[in-house]
């Protein structure tokens, strides 16, 4: 399949699933109440292309495509409230959304992100039924990069990390997660060493990738007890001159016993140059193989990649641990995305850097369909749903947050035997337009700002 094809299937993917997944919530819950839908709209904008009707409602693909929409009976604002259907059959007041009482509209605005978020928990919650969850390793380094981050602040294999960033024990993942929000800034950090407390200053290096910057410690926590097994060998490296094979099970380096993979690229680096004895397994028989290393990108390198399917990252869980795995995953995302914001509000991160508009969610989506195949996507569409779930719950005019706005302005409102006004609705409306338009200006200049790399 041509890679366009592949990139333009990606994104209809997650950007189709993640849209219709929100405005099912709003036809779901408003047939549930028994309001009568229009239309349902489930790809694009606008005027109607094509479709199909099944009983009061018209299901179409529309001419502009930017998302999707539920257009409910009565729900036309400066519209007149005896709507007709496409037959010119009147409509019961009962079936007209204007006329329901405030708590039945304001299940049908909460439907749609309520259905965002569901889906974002339901992506980890069945992969983690369905495959186990990830193991969260203990914040023990396993292997530190030569000349990185972790290098430079002198942190060395072994170091257990007891506080990073004012946290105290923290854990590999939130070690990881602080850094990406931190790069090229001085971060205090802990770690345990021989029994005694080490306290050292870390410069997370900064990575820019797709136009996004986050920083990266260079280091890795300890794998413990694995096979470390060739899976594919660089032609042009050296390891493809000393008889080394994709299937070989390499146990030492130089005579040092290896445990995994961290141990064996430790051994590599401090050889450097000088010649490397490996003691392989192949079959039944035990061969001792010399290569050499070549510095490549601050690292010493062989040429080999690992075998990673023997490798079991993944423990078996219940109904409550993929709940629970599920639930962190999802809160992980909304900690690093509030605390990034709160930067960007601060002055210590630039809102380019940080916020996204269509083209660079494209941007994504392609690059990871061809570095972590469906898998990837579904990770990516876990973290657009529950995003878009949630910005829709904003107070702001024409998101469904805006509506729920409304609601409680005339419940309120309603207190004192007044009502909100038509022109006050279309004001708030057409302020809530200008908003959304503004800010849909503000991110798609940071994407193209970014592509241009300016």
């Amino acid at each position: 399949m041509p890679d366009i094809l592949i990139a333009i299937l990606a994104i209809l993917f997650v950007l189709g699933v993640a849209i219709n997944i929100h405005e099912f919530g709003h036809f779901a819950v408003a047939r549930l109440f028994g309001m009568r839908v229009e239309a349902y709209s489930f790809f694009g904008l606008g005027p109607r292309l094509f479709g199909f009707k099944v009983g009061h409602t018209d299901y179409r693909v529309s001419a502009i495509p930017l998302g999707a929409y539920v257009k409910l009976y009565g729900d036309d604002g400066a519209g007149p409230l005896e709507a007709k259907d496409s037959n010119s059959e009147p409509v019961p007041e009962s079936e007209l959304y204007e006329l329901r009482p405030r708590w039945q509209k304001f299940f049908v605005m909460v439907g749609g992100p309520a259905m965002n978020i569901l889906l974002a928990l339901a992506i980890p919650f069945t992969l983690g039924m369905m495959y186990g969850v990830p193991t969260n390793p203990a914040p023990i380094v396993g292997y530190v990069k030569p000349d990185g981050a972790a290098a430079k602040a002198g942190v060395v294999a072994g170091d257990r990390i007891v506080k990073f960033d004012g946290m105290e024990n923290p854990s590999w993942d939130r070690v990881q997660d602080d850094a990406l929000l931190v790069p090229d800034k001085e971060v205090p950090m802990t770690v345990e060493r021989g029994g005694q407390r080490v306290d050292l200053t870390i410069v997370p290096t900064r990575v820019t990738q797709n136009g996004q910057s986050g920083g990266f410690l260079d280091m890795s926590a300890d794998a413990g007890q694995e096979p470390v097994v060739v899976g594919s060998i660089d032609s042009s490296m050296p390891a493809a001159e000393s008889g080394l094979k994709p299937g070989d099970w390499i146990t030492s380096v130089n005579g040092k016993a290896i445990r995994n993979s961290q141990e064996m690229k430790t051994l590599v680096g401090e050889a450097k140059d000088q010649p490397i004895v490996l003691s392989v397994t192949r079959g039944n028989e035990q061969l001792e193989l010399t290569t050499r290393a070549v510095q490549k990108d601050n690292d010493w390198l062989i040429g080999i990649r690992f075998d990673l399917s023997l490798l079991d990252n993944r423990e078996p869980v219940g109904v409550i641990g993929a709940a629970a795995y599920a639930v962190d995953q999802n809160m992980r995302v909304l900690r690093l995305t509030g605390k990034a914001l709160g930067q960007v509000g601060t002055g210590e991160r630039a809102a380019r850097d940080t916020v996204s508009g269509p083209i660079g969610i494209a941007q994504v989506i392609v690059n990871t369909v061809f570095s972590a195949g469906f898998m990837g996507l579904l990770s990516i569409l876990m973290l657009i749903s529950l995003s878009l779930g949630i910005m829709n719950l904003l107070p702001i005019p024409m998101l469904d947050g805006g509506q729920i706005m409304v609601l409680g302005i005339e419940k309120v409102l309603s207190w004192f035997g007044k009502t909100l006004s038509i022109v006050a609705r279309e004001r708030i409306q057409m302020t809530g337009l200008a908003i959304v338009l503004l800010l849909m200006v503000t991110v798609i200049f940071f994407d193209v700002s970014r592509l241009l790399g300016k």
